[in-house]
C-alpha cells in the first residue's frame, strides 16, 4: 500500500505542499490534521483507545476520531471519511476551531499539527475498525477532565492539549 501523504500547511493554514506521512513525522514538519468529537444525548463524549499497532501513542485514549486530510478533501468530508473508516458510523460535523501544537514522541517521531476540531452527535454504540481502535467508551467532560489530571500518561497529547486549551469549544450543548 502506498504512503498516505499529508498536506504541508503554513501558520495560515495555506497548502504549502504534499510529504509521506511518515517522513513529515520525522522532521517535525507542519502539517494539516483533525480531531472528531462525537457527543450523545446525554452530553457524553464517545472517547477511542488506539489500537495496539499504531505507530505512535498505541492504547491511549483520545478522541473519537482524528487523522489527516487528504490533498482536495474539506475537512468536514476527512472527518466524516475517517469516523466511518474508525468508528463505523457517520454523521453531521461541525467545525468549531483550529489550532497549532508539537509533541515529540518517545519512537523519535513528532506530532506538528494544525488541528481542526468537529463536534457531532451520535447515540448508537460505534462498530469499531480493530486495526484503528482497540476500545471505546462513553464518559461525561467532567469524568474525562478528572481522569486527565489522575492519570494522564493514559491519554494522547493533543487529547490532553485540547482539554487544558480548548475545552471550552467542546464543550456547549447541540
Amino acid at each position: 500500500m502506498k504512503e498516505e501523504l499529508v498536506i504541508l500547511v503554513n501558520e495560515k493554514d495555506e497548502q504549502i505542499g504534499l510529504m509521506p506521512k511518515m517522513e513529515a513525522h520525522e522532521k517535525a514538519v507542519l502539517h494539516r490534521a483533525f480531531s472528531v468529537f462525537i457527543f450523545n444525548d446525554k452530553n457524553e463524549l464517545l472517547l477511542q483507545q488506539r489500537a495496539a499497532e499504531k505507530y505512535h501513542s498505541p492504547l491511549l485514549w483520545t478522541n473519537t476520531c482524528c487523522s489527516h486530510q487528504r490533498n482536495g478533501e474539506t475537512n468536514i468530508e476527512a472527518g466524516q471519511r475517517r469516523l466511518q473508516e474508525e468508528m463505523g458510523f457517520n454523521c453531521e460535523l461541525k467545525e468549531v476551531t483550529s489550532f497549532i501544537y508539537k509533541a515529540p514522541f518517545d519512537n523519535g517521531l513528532t506530532e506538528h499539527e494544525l488541528d481542526h476540531i468537529m463536534i457531532g452527535y451520535y447515540n448508537q454504540n460505534p462498530l469499531i475498525n480493530r486495526v484503528e481502535v482497540e476500545s471505546y467508551k462513553w464518559m461525561t467532560l467532567e469524568a474525562v477532565k478528572l481522569d486527565i489530571e489522575i492519570q494522564p500518561n493514559l491519554y494522547t497529547e493533543w487529547f490532553k492539549i485540547i482539554f487544558e486549551k480548548y475545552d471550552h469549544f467542546i464543550s456547549t450543548k447541540k
